[in-house]
């Protein structure tokens, strides 16, 4: 009898956990960070930098130009609330958790560099990546609308915000510079003209060449992880940095999978929210330390551990809530 109990047991976990489908997934994250991490040793020390500010210049705006242009928004409209209250909730629980990260060196901008790192997901590469391979297609534009949202209010709204203010700098700006530095993020303005320009149809050749600059711009973007992490020699950062990946990976998305769980949600809807809301610590924090002078090492450290926590966290989230 115990046997037959272990064998429906294990079918039934069988069944939930298709490796076809993770191989899937963990393919192209293994491949471009892999392509980026083999050629950090003989890149030119320009080249990481080079490549973050051409995705936040281009890459991006292109990508969420593209996005916007693509989901329908009418038929998931509380997709974005459940995207920005993720943000609120990680950017709680970062100050909760700084007070067991900090360390005596730590400083203003370390303190908005953790909370940065807890609170930015890269939901635009590699959490579309994930769920494009994880769930089935009935449900990308959830993803595709979690992801633009995350982006707009986060990782070029929000976040922008906490780096003008935490960034090192004799002089704080005042708070109307701050809103500035928002309203001009390239990003905002591509999402704007996308959203805006739906109507207007592109001849299909355009069409066909958007789409495949998405995923594009996904494989340089994870090429540049792989280049940062070839480039780390310290791991001063050590404790506040696998704090902050523990909190992005591990804490967030069980509480987003939970809260779904309760709201009534399964399968497919709530193994999307919970893989958008514990993507790794996204690569925008790399240029919002360049432009503001954050705590380059934690940051770093971050995209580091939370990108192999992730390896390790994504059988988990497809048992608990495919």
């Amino acid at each position: 009898m115990l046997s037959l109990e272990i064998n429906l047991e294990l079918n039934s976990f069988l069944s939930v956990f298709h490796f076809g489908d993770l191989l899937d997934a963990y393919l192209p994250l293994m491949l471009w960070t892999g392509v980026g991490f083999g050629i950090s040793r003989f890149a030119p020390t320009y080249t990481s930098r080079f490549l973050g500010l051409a995705l936040y210049w281009v890459g991006v705006p292109l990508q969420l130009f593209v996005l916007a242009r693509h989901t329908q928004f009418s038929d998931t409209p509380y997709i974005p609330y459940v995207a920005i209250a993720t943000l609120m909730i990680s950017c709680l629980l970062a100050l909760i958790g700084w007070q067991f990260a900090k360390t005596e060196t730590s400083d203003r901008s370390s303190l908005g560099s953790f909370i940065l790192a807890a609170m930015l997901g890269n939901t635009g590469f590699v959490g579309l990546t994930l769920t494009n391979s994880l769930t089935s297609d009935s449900y990308n534009d959830w993803a595709v609308l979690y992801s633009i949202a995350s982006n707009v209010a986060g990782n070029y709204g929000i976040a922008v915000f906490i780096a003008s203010y935490f960034g090192k700098s004799e002089v704080k700006p005042p708070w109307w510079k701050l809103i500035i530095n928002v309203v001009t993020v390239p990003s905002l303005w591509a999402f704007a003209i996308g959203w805006y320009t739906r109507s207007i149809a592109l001849p299909m050749a355009i069409e066909s060449g958007l789409d495949i600059s998405i995923w594009v711009t996904i494989a340089f973007a994870l090429s540049l992880v792989g280049l940062r992490l070839g480039k780390i020699e310290k791991w001063d950062s050590f404790k506040p940095a696998a704090i902050a990946a523990f909190l992005r990976v591990g804490v967030v998305p069980l509480a987003i999978g939970l809260g779904a769980t309760i709201l009534g949600l399964r399968h497919d809807p709530r193994l999307i929210l919970t893989l958008m809301s514990g993507t790794p610590t996204g690569l925008s924090v790399l240029v919002l330390a360049e432009v503001y002078n954050l705590d380059r090492d934690l940051l770093i450290s971050t995209i580091a551990f939370s990108f192999l926590g992730l390896v390790f966290m994504i059988p988990i989230w497809i048992v608990c809530f495919a």
